[in-house]
């Protein structure tokens, strides 16, 4: 391609060249990506391979593709849910034999006022709360022994989504679709949906921070129904398809441009990127969130529910590809009983068990659970013991539980997980890890390597040192994987 001489051209330095080369690059792949090459999966032409979001391989071969991970924001009680403790109803209301390091005064033993019941071939214990995620305990593994470094959300909502309680971290999301790329080019790789607004910590917990903005995971409000507020702009009345593509295109040039004179900066790629993914969005995000194209049946097994709406749509979205879906529940009302927990843990657990349910059923019944790794469990646990009356928390109630670090329960599905297995334990009251105690690092650490990373690999250059998502720590529990 020719053009008329310019002045500046003869004034490039070899490093102005090699930026300016670079940027050619980039705008040819832009403009790439507006063909064909755009449809990823099912889709005719080819991944475009220059995109951040191309599909990558990892560094062994892996059991697991994708990820849904089922967020109980705020701390739901392990001993009213996986982890039954009998030893709570014979001291129930009498001081427990052994110390307990809680964040604030808590009082005697407080039994469970939920049953619990063995399910399936396992023989695997869970409570009434959970009846329909039990019904397919053979394909979970329940971790009995998780612990993390303290007792307050906002640190542990970060160690859980970060792997970092305090400084600015990629989102395990992140860190995902930065390994592995998106197997569809035409919707974000990581999805974040939370009905009702932010979590606390807000966007952080799906932060990219240093990564790519490309990373980013992308966030949902999915109590909305209609597509344009699920997703703002999603449709344009005002102008056409092949219009918008000419304008991006102008838009892509003046940023090349711009883009040659700072050097590549991190945030207009970002900028560039973003804009590509919400024109391209525009043509597939519709259909990924439209859950009445389902059948009636499939959406009344999942339920007309907030989570049983946004079960199904991340069912849909992994259907066409995208790597990273985090599902939210109990951002507006959290598990975070302090007061009343049988009143607000059976309202919460009615909400979720029936959609998370049947998303396991669902997954199984197309094939698609042994290669979709599904992880449920909040930032922490809460205590076996009552809290004690305090000015803010519990109201001056008696009948709840206060946050709990030192041992908590999750589980994971599918994807590669020994189902129909309990992992560690907690002492006999159910408040700290025992046996085969498992940090969030090593849970990083376990999750990576079904996804086929070695987790001390899966490195970003930043600030001359080499980051990854277990900081410096981490061991893959190996008793986990199938």
């Amino acid at each position: 391609m020719h053009h008329a001489p310019r002045l500046e051209d003869h004034f490039l330095t070899r490093r102005d060249f090699l930026h300016r080369c670079g940027i050619g690059f980039g705008a040819l792949g832009l403009a790439a990506m507006s063909g064909p090459q755009l449809f990823a999966g099912g889709g005719t032409g080819a991944v475009n391979m220059d995109s951040p979001l191309a599909p990558r391989a990892p560094h062994f071969a892996a059991k697991a593709k994708r990820v849904i991970h089922i967020f109980a924001n705020g701390g739901p009680s392990q001993v009213d849910t996986f982890d039954p403790k009998p030893e709570l109803t014979k001291w129930h209301g009498k001081p427990l034999p052994m110390d307990l390091k809680t964040e604030r005064k808590t009082g005697a033993a407080f039994r469970s006022p939920f049953a619990f019941k063995k399910y399936g071939k396992s023989g695997i214990e869970v409570s009434e709360l959970f009846s329909h995620v039990a019904e397919s305990i053979d394909d979970i593994a329940v971790i009995r022994s998780m612990h993390a470094d303290v007792p307050n959300h906002e640190p542990s909502l970060l160690l859980m989504n970060c792997g970092d309680a305090r400084l600015p971290r990629p989102a395990m999301g992140s860190w995902v679709t930065y390994g592995l790329g998106s197997e569809n080019q035409n919707l974000p790789g990581f999805i974040a949906m939370c009905p009702g607004g932010y979590p606390i910590q807000e966007s952080q917990n799906w932060q990219s921070a240093f990564l790519p903005g490309i990373y980013q995971g992308n966030y949902i409000n999915s109590a909305h129904t209609d597509i344009e507020q699920l997703i703002e702009h999603i449709q344009n009345s005002a102008t056409s398809q092949p219009a918008q593509r000419a304008q991006l295109d102008l838009l892509q040039k003046l940023n090349a441009q711009h883009a040659v004179k700072r050097q590549r900066e991190a945030q207009l790629e970002a900028r560039i990127q973003s804009y590509e993914l919400a024109y391209r969005m525009q043509m597939e995000a519709t259909d990924a969130f439209t859950i009445a194209r389902e059948p009636a049946a499939m959406r009344e097994l999942y339920g007309d529910t907030v989570q049983g709406r946004q079960m199904l749509t991340a069912r849909r979205l992994l259907e066409r590809g995208v790597r990273f879906v985090q599902l939210w529940h109990g951002a507006g009302q959290p598990w975070d009983s302090h007061d009343d927990i049988e009143i607000n843990h059976r309202k919460l657990a009615k909400e979720s068990d029936q959609a998370i349910g049947a998303l396991l059923k669902d997954l199984k019944q197309r094939g698609m659970l042994d290669d979709t790794l599904v992880i449920w469990g909040g930032e922490f646990g809460r205590t076996p013991v009552v809290e004690l009356p305090t000015a803010g928390a519990n109201a001056g109630k008696v009948n709840g539980r206060d946050h709990n670090h030192h041992g908590f329960t999750m589980w994971m599905a599918g994807g590669g997980v020994k189902g129909g297995t309990v992992y560690g334990a907690t002492d006999e009251f159910g408040f700290k890890a025992v046996d085969k105690p498992v940090h969030v690092h090593d849970l990083h650490a376990t999750i990576l390597a079904l996804l086929g990373f070695d987790h001390e690999k899966l490195t970003y250059r930043h600030a001359g040192r080499d980051f990854r998502l277990t900081d410096v720590h981490g061991k893959v529990v190996r008793d986990l994987i199938a």
